[in-house]
């Protein structure tokens, strides 16, 4: 199991539809949905071959600063004296206030705003100040932490400037970028720079598809736009790659594909719906191409599919390379998750794949979430759900939702239905996060594991 590395189960997978298919979405067939994305036009034209002093940000500036708003998260914690404690017996507390500040977008001119859901997190008020100065309390719609996106809304006396979407998908590495965020409640600030890589990978228990800019972003601009020169939203800022907290000369934002759709499940559902191919494998490159024994260098390599999902169902089995989703080539896992991430579970993607030197074409039905499920051990493994949560009083974990080894089945009624919380000291998040731990652990390899039985209590053992 070691030789293929960074092994892992493409259980990201969450869909919105392609733009034109998102448009018919909110204002054809789901009548009881609501639009607060408007989307730009594809066929604008790119400054190609121009230096900065040679492109006018302005227009693209004047459009962007007045949608983009300050975000104050203030939130509430309750801190002790363990003196007065001990002598006293005094076990009151005092309430501090935490205050945390960031950027957001608006996205409708009746008050929907997106920004990072790191900068909402835990907020007991939600404070939103516009570029005007005018100022507003937010209700919080709805967030997706695992993509680090929230949706917020002000109840203004006005209709506001908004953002339009751009296509994500087409934006080119090179092309010029503006940052703007509003990251100290005076005005948005404008920084410039280009787009450094697309579907960047940085190996989060989260999206894996970033763009790159070396446009300035620091941390109180988290959830301000990444828009081109046309002023239309690629990205939300997200994060800095940075030892010191501060810009050193990259920056990443979520695509603007993946955050519509986002957007699009939180106000349609209440939640985001994910799907999955119902695949694991690894990219491939020189090494592995080389020690798999096959020509090819590019691409994603199959280990095997998931039980009852689209990928087996349609055939894709162990040795397949996937080249091509759609019409988008696939070349590293950050492409793949990257375009799954924008679609919805039963929606029907056209996966390109090489065997045995040969190319061919299949539809595959991507499968909901909830059949995703590692193995390990003959322990069946699943993410655990809201109810989970609420009971255990966790956020992360994997359920044991089924047992199938011999050795266990003593132990099956304190096993089953329990929640894995660590793996060889490294931290269960999820399916996902776990199917990457064990693809870098012998089979035969023992490992400490800490669970929370169903009883509530924890235990570790060594398997």
């Amino acid at each position: 199991m070691k030789r293929f590395g960074n092994l892992f189960l493409v259980s990201l997978l969450s869909g919105a539809t392609t733009l034109g298919a998102y448009k018919l979405l909110f204002d054809g067939d789901l009548t009881h949905s609501k639009s607060v994305v408007t989307v730009a036009p594809e066929n604008y034209s790119r400054n190609v071959g121009l230096g900065a002093e040679a492109i006018d940000f302005t227009e693209a500036a004047d459009k962007t600063v007045h949608t983009v708003v300050h975000v104050k998260n203030v939130s509430y914690r309750t801190t002790s004296d363990p003196m007065l404690e001990f002598f006293y017996g005094f076990k009151g507390g005092q309430q501090q206030e935490q205050v945390g500040t960031g950027s957001g977008v608006i996205i409708s001119e009746d008050g929907y705003i997106v920004t990072n859901n790191h900068v909402v997190k835990d907020a007991s008020e939600i404070e939103i100040t516009l570029n005007n100065k005018k100022t507003y309390k937010a209700k919080l719609i709805g967030t997706d932490a695992k993509m680090d996106i929230a949706v917020l809304k002000i109840d203004a006396d006005e209709k506001l400037p908004y953002t339009v979407f751009a296509d994500s998908d087409n934006v080119k590495v090179g092309e010029w970028v503006l940052a703007v965020g509003n990251p100290y409640n005076l005005t948005s600030t404008v920084t410039a720079g280009i787009v450094s890589a697309k579907a960047r990978n940085l190996d989060t228990n989260g999206i894996q598809s970033f763009i790159q800019t070396d446009a300035a972003v620091n941390p109180g601009n988290s959830g301000g736009a990444l828009v081109n020169t046309h002023g239309e939203l690629i990205g939300i800022n997200t994060m800095i790659s940075s030892q010191t907290g501060s810009y050193v000369g990259y920056s990443f934002a979520v695509p603007s594909n993946i955050t519509r759709k986002i957007i699009q499940d939180i106000m349609e559902f209440g939640n985001v719906q994910r799907g999955i191919l119902g695949i694991e494998g690894t990219e491939l490159n020189g090494s592995f191409s080389k020690e798999l024994g096959i020509k090819e260098s590019q691409g994603f390599y199959v280990k095997k599919t998931s039980k009852g999902s689209g990928a087996e169902k349609s055939g894709l089995t162990k040795g397949d390379i996937i080249i091509k989703l759609d019409n988008q080539n696939i070349a590293t896992f950050a492409e793949l998750s990257g375009y799954i991430n924008t679609k919805r579970p039963n929606d029907k993607v056209q996966v390109t794949f090489i065997r045995n030197q040969k190319t061919m074409t299949v539809p595959v039905t991507l499968s909901k979430i909830d059949i995703a499920i590692a193995e390990y051990k003959g322990l069946d493994l699943e993410d655990i759900n809201a109810t989970d949560k609420k009971k255990f009083k966790i956020d992360y974990g994997v359920k044991i939702k089924d047992i199938n080894n011999e050795k266990l089945n003593g132990y099956a009624n304190d096993l089953k239905g329990a929640i894995i919380l660590s793996i060889g000291n490294t931290k269960a998040v999820d399916v996902e996060s776990v199917s990457k731990i064990l693809s870098n652990i012998d089979e035969n390899q023992s490992v400490q594991i800490e669970l929370i039985t169903t009883n509530g209590q924890v235990i570790r053992l060594i398997l």
